[in-house]
């Protein structure tokens, strides 16, 4: 079986994700998976963990699931960040599902 790359892992149904966040992007999308991070641009700016809370709720929209579903676990104030995402039900492309790396 292969090794998944190293911007994410499964944890059983929980995603375990890595990102750099590139913050006052002009829209919210995914970039490109590099070897240790997955890049992620969205509009808000990094002030008063408003990226924080956008990200997660561009995430959350992404992996059809509730903000309640998605963890911060840390990079709090960094742009590298690792998410916990539980169960989710749409996966974009790169990602395949648990057990079928």
């Amino acid at each position: 079986m292969n090794a998944s790359p190293g911007w994410y892992r499964w944890e059983g149904d929980d995603l375990i994700l890595k990102v750099r966040v590139q913050p006052r992007a002009s829209r919210d999308e995914l970039g490109e998976a590099q070897e240790s991070y997955l890049k992620v641009r969205i509009t808000a700016p990094p002030v008063d963990g408003k990226a924080n809370a956008h990200l997660i709720r561009f995430l959350a929209d992404v992996f059809n699931v509730a903000k309640s579903r998605i963890t911060l676990l840390d990079g709090e104030t960094s742009r590298e960040k690792r998410l916990r995402i539980e169960s989710p039900r749409t996966l974009p492309p790169g990602i395949p599902p648990p057990g079928r790396l």
